[in-house]
């Protein structure tokens, strides 16, 4: 295959090509590496890239499979690192001057479990400041007078700009949600605690998700198969019977999924396109879906979760902004300033009063639906660098629920416009299964 072509695989179908020795490692390797040469100027999408470490690992990786070896789900597929993710081979900076030069000794838990996947980790991928919304250089790779969206700004920006097949980031707030959504990729948010933040930047122990970003379900499937699991290192992991993701979600679906439109408490933030896109989107499903208000009692999420994010980062991120000075974004200072006000009853309130809210959606995907759909952001990326709004993510991060965000519409100027699918807590398996089918769906009616 030419390497514009190899450049274009999913993550699955590399990994299925690289298996069978139809395409080499470092061939698939390089052909990412072009493609980052001919748009790395206009998008900015890594932070820190080194070309030969890529293509020494890519060059193992093929040796290894030569040799007969074992390999693993992703052997020799070339994946993006969000920069404030651990790499011992590479600095991770957190988007911020004040970690200028940083090395950290050892991987991550994600990293770890991808390099013993087979992955080639090609490069860290830019983030906001401290994963927060201070912009960094990237750019939305349909447009670059638009935001890609934050915090995992270059992770969604690699994916959708064909770089690489896979990348990690986090979310805390609409971190991967929003920028999936901006950028046109697909990208997952899973349940809160089944993916390990051990190695990874902390802003918000109780609000903080890494996931992935890729081509197709499958793939975000597969990228979770890798790196979802029990890590004694994170005080909030839980076990796993089996990683059955990729299975789960390519199965066919026994009977049609129902899907409850979820407007939100926000949905006046939503701009007039994405409405009538959303009202359109659920009338063409028909009996499938059906419109379901969330109670008044949810009103007060959004303001509970910036409770706990403004208290948590300021616990987290308070000595670096201290010591930061002017190397510190305004923003920054802003939210643990606030943070540091919070009083302790005000905190205790906000993080008991999820479980509740939680608890009151069970009914909901237990008897009537296998998810919700709703916006995945007000509209389309902004133009300007401002990281735009993550309303529409903010219930479901405070939750700790699964969503993924499905570029299956465009906006004005013919823009991304994602599709958001939320899922019951545990419950990722189903939901990716549900967002397949929903793809599948689309795909038939075109």
């Amino acid at each position: 295959m030419a390497s514009a072509d190899l450049s274009t695989l999913t993550a699955a179908e590399a990994a299925a090509q690289i298996a069978s020795g139809a395409v080499s490692s470092e061939e698939l390797t390089q052909a990412c590496l072009d493609r980052i040469a001919a748009v790395e100027g206009t998008v900015k999408a890594f932070a820190h890239l080194d070309k030969e470490n890529a293509l020494a690992q890519a060059r193992q990786s093929d040796e290894w499979r030569r040799a007969g070896k074992p390999i693993g789900p992703l052997h020799g597929v070339p994946v993006g690192i969000k920069d404030i993710i651990d790499t011992a081979d590479y600095p991770t900076e957190c988007g911020s001057r004040v970690l200028s030069g940083r090395r950290p000794r050892a991987d991550a838990t994600i990293v770890a479990r991808l390099r013993a996947a087979g992955a080639v980790i090609i490069g860290k991928t830019v983030t906001t400041e401290f994963a927060y919304f201070h912009p960094n250089a990237t750019r939305n790779p349909h447009d670059p007078e638009r935001t890609p969206g934050g915090s995992s700004s270059g992770s969604a920006a690699a994916v959708a700009a064909g770089m690489v097949p896979l990348a990690i980031g986090t979310q805390t707030n609409g971190s991967i949600i929003r920028p999936g959504s901006f950028c046109g990729a697909f990208a997952m948010k899973p349940s809160h605690g089944l993916v390990s933040r051990a190695g990874v930047l902390m802003l918000s122990r109780t609000l903080d998700h890494p996931g992935p970003f890729a081509r197709s379900i499958e793939d975000l499937a597969l990228g979770l198969d890798v790196i979802a699991g029990y890590d004694p290192e994170d005080p909030d992991s839980r076990p796993l019977a089996a990683r059955n993701f990729f299975r789960i979600a390519t199965e066919e679906f026994p009977i049609e999924p129902r899907f409850a439109f979820v407007r939100t408490l926000v949905w006046d933030k939503a701009d007039t396109g994405t409405r009538e896109a959303f009202e359109e989107l659920a009338g063409e499903l028909g009996d499938a879906c059906f419109a379901f208000d969330l109670p008044e009692q949810y009103k007060d999420a959004w303001d509970s979760h910036g409770i706990i994010m403004a208290t948590e980062m300021a616990h987290n991120l308070g000595s670096l902004a201290d010591r930061g000075g002017d190397a510190i974004s305004k923003a920054t200072q802003e939210i643990v300033a606030e943070g540091r006000k919070t009083s302790a009853t005000r905190y205790l309130a906000a993080t008991a009063a999820a479980s509740s809210l939680r608890q009151g959606l069970n009914e909901l995907f237990e008897q009537q639906c296998n998810a919700i759909i709703t916006p995945a952001a007000p509209g389309v990326a902004p133009k300007g660098m401002p990281t735009g709004s993550p309303i529409f993510c903010t219930l479901w991060s405070y939750l700790g629920l699964p969503a993924i965000t499905l570029p299956l519409m465009k906006g004005e100027g013919g823009m991304p416009l994602g599709v958001q699918l939320v899922g019951a807590s545990g419950d990722d398996a189903r939901l990716l299964r549900t967002a397949r089918k929903l793809v599948q769906r689309f795909s038939e009616n075109k």
